[in-house]
């Protein structure tokens, strides 16, 4: 994809997960992972993790922001060829 196909809000496929753009910088776009959300909880006896599918998480307010949730990821002009509005299936 080029830069100028990315806005706010664009749902897109980068190695093989579906992202959601969340900004875009002169050179750059930034963007939230929504095909599934990992979670850690931590208490005094045990270390637990969870995968939340997208339905899961958007129900949950996960994708909800800015602020988010989740991690924003920055994606450089270099990464951006990478991306794709159709899913690879590969």
């Amino acid at each position: 994809m080029e830069h100028s196909d990315f806005h706010i809000g664009l749902d897109f496929w980068c190695d093989k997960g579906r992202w959601r753009c969340t900004d875009v910088g002169t050179r750059t776009v930034v963007a939230i992972r929504i095909d599934q959300v990992t979670t850690t909880t931590v208490d005094a006896s045990e270390t637990t993790h969870d995968t939340l599918t997208y339905e899961q998480a958007n129900a949950a307010g996960w994708f909800i922001g800015p602020p988010y949730a989740v991690a924003e990821l920055v994606f450089g002009e270099n990464d951006l060829e990478a991306c794709s509005l159709e899913r690879d299936e590969l």
